[in-house]
């Protein structure tokens, strides 16, 4: 009885830390620097994110067999708000690696290395190829838009 316990509990466990809590430096020593990472930047309460997040998913599975190509998500929402983000994941199938940007305090000086010109509106996807920022887009993205800029940057 105890065993089987002890496995609910270390399920549980897995399954509440499986979005990571970072600061902006450590999400960005986190970025794969040998891929092509697509890095989108959203939050439960943002209607236009939550619009474009299953265009996300489904550019996603047309990678899933690339190793070189992985799409990250990055909630913006405060990390009181933990569960809330959790609950949307679950409910949009969202099946990439997540992170919690728990960075408020220093908004004023991430954004502007993310992009100079980004005023700190979401939805926004960073574009990163073997380690270099490539594009950034401050805006919704439809489906068809998101295949462009990846077949425009990623190489084979």
């Amino acid at each position: 009885m105890a065993k089987r316990i002890l496995i609910l509990l270390c399920f549980c466990f897995t399954k509440l830390n499986a979005q990571k809590v970072v600061n902006f430096d450590e999400l960005m020593q986190d970025l794969p620097t040998d891929k092509f990472v697509v890095v989108n930047f959203w939050a439960t309460w943002c209607g236009p994110c939550l619009v474009e997040l299953p265009h996300f998913m489904e550019v996603n599975k047309e990678f899933e067999k690339d190793s070189s190509f992985e799409m990250i998500l990055v909630s913006l929402d405060p990390l009181k708000q933990m569960d809330k983000v959790k609950k949307t994941i679950e409910k949009k199938n969202l099946k990439v690696k997540h992170y919690l940007l728990n960075d408020n305090a220093r908004m004023n000086e991430w954004i502007p290395k993310l992009d100079p010109e980004w005023s700190g509106g979401i939805p926004a996807t960073l574009f990163i190829n073997q380690g270099k920022k490539v594009e950034f887009v401050d805006r919704m993205l439809k489906k068809d838009e998101l295949q462009l800029i990846i077949s425009k940057y990623k190489t084979q």
